[in-house]
């Protein structure tokens, strides 16, 4: 479900000039995650085509008192978050929540909202995709937040053993596929 005033055409240009402006970074920019041996070849990261109906309204449910969460990392540590909201959507006919967390002491409205989906490990990266989100107001003050997973994205940790990502804590594996979003890098 998106909102009335959502224009698809626009949306979509939006989506690929965004897609553009980031393979050109990681083709070129010194702060890439693509190792530098390997930049004169890439060409792009692959992408599921922009589907609009992957882009959800979803009800939010804020928590006053953020339960810590521990993730694993790609590197075998662990980091802890806390789990600021939940939010429930509904997608390819399931009803589904996710948890969006914050860092202890981070004050960003920045959500992070790490996620597995039935691509995970097949067309997308074994290690889960993430999503940010930086809503419009306070998160109490919300009834409903936007949910796009054409936005989803590879940790760096796809594109090289150098960074320590965290990993998708069980609660946020959904179980549909959601084909929206980077695929998998090779």
């Amino acid at each position: 479900m998106t909102d009335d005033a959502f224009d698809a055409d626009a949306y979509v240009s939006e989506l690929r000039a965004k897609r553009e402006e980031k393979d050109d970074f990681f083709g070129s920019h010194p702060q890439s995650p693509i190792p530098p041996e390997k930049r004169d070849d890439f060409d792009g990261l692959d992408y599921f085509d922009p589907d609009p109906d992957y882009r959800v309204t979803a009800s939010v449910e804020t928590h006053a008192d953020p339960e810590p969460v521990t993730m694993d990392t790609s590197t075998d540590g662990e980091v802890r978050y806390l789990r600021v909201a939940t939010f429930h959507f509904e997608l390819r006919d399931t009803d589904l929540t996710l948890g969006a967390y914050r860092q202890e002491h981070d004050d960003s409205p920045t959500l992070f909202v790490p996620f597995r989906d039935k691509t995970t490990g097949q067309q997308t990266y074994n290690g889960g995709r993430y999503m940010e989100l930086t809503p419009d107001a306070p998160l109490d003050e919300l009834d409903e937040v936007v949910v796009d997973f054409n936005l989803a994205y590879n940790p760096f940790c796809a594109f090289t053993e150098a960074f320590e990502c965290p990993l998708p804590p069980e609660e946020n594996w959904l179980d549909v596929v959601v084909p929206a979003g980077e695929q998998d890098y090779e």
